[in-house]
């Protein structure tokens, strides 16, 4: 019987936002199961640090910057990718930004910046990644979205709407690709013990202190999550969660969404007594 390590040995796999978070837990799980990784990140630097790290264990990876809001990038880093692998077997689209505030302060250039990088950049990645497999006859696609893609976060508003887009578009094309030979999974990750809050956008509310009341929630670790993602990217799962919490909160959004309404609100509740704006009224 095929180990998971044999499943992924001498794959070739891109990781979008590679070099922190859940990115580089991925890269540093695949590698350890012997998939040649390419670390791709905006931060060229850190994106070469996690591949460096990876390649002093035995693994094989190398670094990309790369900007998953310009198209153009990410069709000619899998170009290469498949130039010199001759195969891309995994595209890992997980590069993603948080923000935080309510819609009433947010600006049409915050919608701009989190859709171009959260939605634009795994469409670039999927479409891009999808043509090469689709002429492979062979490949597995997986999108990073977040139960925030799976039911609302309010103070969030931007982000979930991305979110719900990941989702949409990883369904939609699973159905399409599954007689071409390609596989199509979302990640719905909760809340992960990751920088993501740290390098969050905050509108209207003080960082360290929204920071301070979002990490009451509780969190997977970053490492545990990834392993998560690969074990259902494995079993060909279509939507993949990080923890049995998580699991519970989508279970209980699908069968009836007012059940979460009051944990919801109270959230809402304790976001917006932080809102500067209203201190100053």
């Amino acid at each position: 019987m095929a180990t998971a390590t044999d499943y992924f040995k001498n794959r070739v796999a891109i990781v979008t936002g590679g070099a922190s978070g859940i990115g580089k837990a991925l890269c540093e799980e695949l590698g350890r199961k012997g998939v040649t990784v390419i670390v791709a990140d905006v931060n060229g630097n850190g994106a070469k640090e996690v591949a460096s790290g990876i390649s002093q264990t035995d693994g094989l990876a190398y670094a990309a910057k790369l900007d998953v809001s310009q198209a153009r990038e990410i069709e000619n880093l899998i170009d290469k990718t498949v130039a010199e692998n001759g195969q891309i077997d995994y595209m890992f689209n997980n590069a993603g930004i948080s923000i935080c505030g309510e819609l009433r302060d947010i600006e049409l250039e915050h919608w701009l910046h989190v859709f171009n990088i959260n939605l634009w950049g795994v469409i670039y990645g999927t479409t891009a990644a999808y043509r090469v497999m689709v002429k492979q006859g062979f490949g597995h696609i997986v999108n990073t979205a977040s139960l925030g893609g799976l039911m609302p976060e309010p103070m969030a508003t931007p982000y979930v709407t991305t979110k719900y887009g990941v989702v949409g578009l990883s369904m939609a094309l699973r159905l399409e690709a599954a007689e071409l030979g390609v596989k199509v999974s979302v990640a719905c990750p909760g809340m992960v013990k990751t920088r993501v809050l740290e390098s969050a956008i905050y509108i209207g509310v003080k960082p360290e202190e929204a920071i301070a009341e979002m990490s009451v929630l509780k969190t997977t670790d970053a490492q545990k999550c990834a392993q998560k993602i690969i074990r259902g990217v494995e079993q060909n799962r279509a939507i993949i969660t990080d923890s049995a919490l998580s699991q519970i909160f989508w279970w209980l959004y699908r069968i009836n969404p007012a059940i979460l309404n009051p944990f919801l609100r109270k959230g809402m509740s304790d976001m917006r007594a932080l809102r500067i704006q209203q201190r100053n009224l």
